[in-house]
């Protein structure tokens, strides 16, 4: 069956990117997408200046303000002296832009711990003073909370970031309206928002096929929109993150509780682009056989 044939499996319902790792991102009405991923999505990190790793809300004893700060991803025309370059909006509301150079003081004074932003070599012109080579595997923590069903129970363990990125596994996160609506019914006095779980792309189901439908998905080629094509990988395990405070958002660790109860800790999956383009919102979602 041709891409032009299948039925509308949903639509695209928001669009999201966090342009730094682990710090609050931007809502999008479209957005280009290449092999690697949304433009401007986790192409920035801070790194501690005690130990090089990667800050991180997988560890919040360490790093527990980094849901205060926003960032947002700036496009500028390729003519520019920068071609892009990344506004950072502070815990205190004072907003500071990649290029300013004195970026990492701020930075450091607002986390109260001395850190440098840094970027990804395909993101170096957007101002960070720094940036990891293609070939660096760079690494981070995790604190992996007690509860029964995680592969780990209130320790930190320690993580590779795959090669050259900022991704802590696959290029692009989906999830459906579906799998929140179907949490929510798990665990009613639990607030199941999009922003807990930080995907990139949303979508929303034209019918509901199962309880958790993305699991359906992986092994399969979804065609978002005319142009994008991903290859769905793996279902995205989840983290301490979904249970921490962030805007009007409470701590609340039955979030992850139910997830692991109800879905093995997953939550979501993960995907490859096999073919990029612009998403949209309100673009049709179809899933093929590859």
């Amino acid at each position: 069956m041709s891409d032009a044939t299948q039925a509308a499996t949903g639509a695209v319902a928001s669009i999201w990117r966090y342009p730094v790792k682990s710090m609050m991102g931007e809502e999008l009405n479209d957005a280009r997408v290449s092999d690697h991923g949304l433009l401007g999505d986790r192409v920035y990190a801070l790194l501690d200046g005690s130990d090089g790793k990667v800050a991180t809300a997988k560890n919040p004893r360490k790093w527990p303000t980094l849901f205060a700060f926003r960032s947002t991803f700036i496009e500028r025309s390729a003519g520019g002296a920068q071609a892009s370059a990344v506004r950072i909006t502070l815990p205190d509301g004072t907003v500071v832009t990649g290029d300013e150079s004195d970026l990492n003081q701020l930075l450091s004074k607002a986390i109260n711990r001395e850190v440098t932003l840094v970027a990804t070599e395909r993101a170096h012109a957007g101002g960070a003073q720094s940036s990891v080579p293609a070939s660096r595997t760079a690494k981070a923590e995790e604190y992996w909370p007690d509860i029964e069903g995680l592969d780990h129970r209130d320790t930190v363990t320690d993580f590779e970031l795959p090669t050259g990125t900022f991704f802590d596994c696959a290029t692009v996160h989906l999830l459906t309206t579906a799998t929140l609506d179907r949490l929510r019914q798990f665990y009613p006095q639990g607030r199941f928002e999009v922003q807990r779980f930080r995907p990139n792309i949303v979508v929303k189901l034209v019918e509901l096929q199962q309880t958790f439908p993305e699991d359906s998905w992986i092994g399969h080629t979804l065609a978002v929109g005319d142009e994008v094509r991903l290859n769905v990988t793996g279902p995205c395990g989840r983290c301490v993150m979904t249970t921490l405070a962030q805007g009007d958002l409470p701590a609340d660790r039955g979030i992850l509780r139910t997830a692991v109860q109800h879905n093995r800790a997953n939550v979501g999956v993960y995907a490859a682009v096999v073919r990029g383009g612009t998403i949209r919102r309100g673009d049709q979602v179809r899933v093929s056989a590859i």
